[in-house]
């Protein structure tokens, strides 16, 4: 089975977890847009602005994980999927945690940029190393640095937890991140997530007011069928080459205490012990 045709296999097989990455993610989303608007002035009230986040919070991970799981090969060792979940929010912790990182380095390119412009030469300066040249390219490297590299690296390994938890297959996940079929379909979700749907609010808007408001929310509804979309492929893009590197359970990659002599090829060593004697023997040999 060609790896497009076992792409499309996953996706068909699992028609609920792709309709509820559509539907529910807009669904949180309006809940989460609601929940900014509550009042605080009764008790119930603030107690249900504590609340929801954490339920949306909940509700987001168990969506996430769940579709992971669907997507990849069940090998009969997975975790349950409130343990999955919870070892997703680690790694998206890390994940949000590397966009606070990357919005200081946002927040630095004009100085490191002037800072370099002002070391190189005067020929450089007014060629190459210009100012408006170094920060475009500062802000190409923290752009592909926030959408492909960073997401590229942390989507396999929470894919493994959320069916394995803490169990994971380390040697795996460096393969599949030295595949080359990987990184390309990182950078098309991102030119097709990000980028395309940045153009769809690029221009002016145009025409009467009704005119406007159909245009904002067809660009709205494109936006987030592009964005959901990607991530939707991206995410059983993943299960087919990690099914493809093989099915083995992610213990294998962990140190386990074995008794010496018990390994596999039957190295253990025997000893061929010499049989007792019976009595009537010993008695003729007398």
């Amino acid at each position: 089975m060609s790896y497009l045709k076992d792409l499309v296999r996953r996706l068909r097989s699992n028609p609920g977890w792709v309709a509820a990455q559509f539907v529910l993610t807009a669904l949180l989303m309006l809940i989460g847009l609601a929940w900014t608007r509550l009042p605080d002035k009764h008790v119930w009230q603030v107690a249900l602005t504590l609340i929801v986040p954490v339920l949306l919070a909940i509700s987001a991970l168990e969506l996430e994980a769940g579709t992971m799981r669907a997507f990849a090969d069940d090998d009969g060792r997975r975790v349950k999927l409130v343990f999955g979940a919870m070892a997703l929010l680690v790694w998206v912790a890390l994940y949000w945690a590397s966009w606070a990182v990357l919005d200081w380095c946002d927040d630095q390119i004009p100085t490191w940029a002037s800072y370099l412009n002002s070391k190189a030469s005067a020929g450089e300066r007014a060629t190459v190393l210009t100012y408006e040249h170094l920060q475009k390219w500062f802000t190409v490297a923290e752009w592909v640095l926030r959408w492909i590299v960073v997401p590229g690296k942390i989507i396999p390994y929470a894919i493994a937890s959320a069916q394995w938890g803490w169990r994971i297959p380390f040697r795996k996940i460096i393969r599949f991140l030295l595949d080359w079929r990987w990184w390309p379909a990182v950078v098309l979700a991102a030119l097709v997530g990000v980028v395309l749907t940045g153009h769809f609010f690029s221009g002016l808007p145009e025409g009467t007011v009704s005119h406007q408001i159909w245009a904002v929310v067809l660009k709205l509804v494109g936006s987030y069928v592009l964005a959901i979309g990607s991530w939707v492929l991206l995410l059983g893009w993943a299960a087919v080459l990690l099914g493809r590197l093989g099915t083995e359970p992610p213990i294998d990659d962990s140190l386990v205490a074995v008794p010496v002599g018990s390994g596999p090829g039957g190295n253990e060593v025997s000893i061929r012990l010499p049989l007792p004697e019976s009595r009537d023997d010993a008695g003729g040999n007398a």
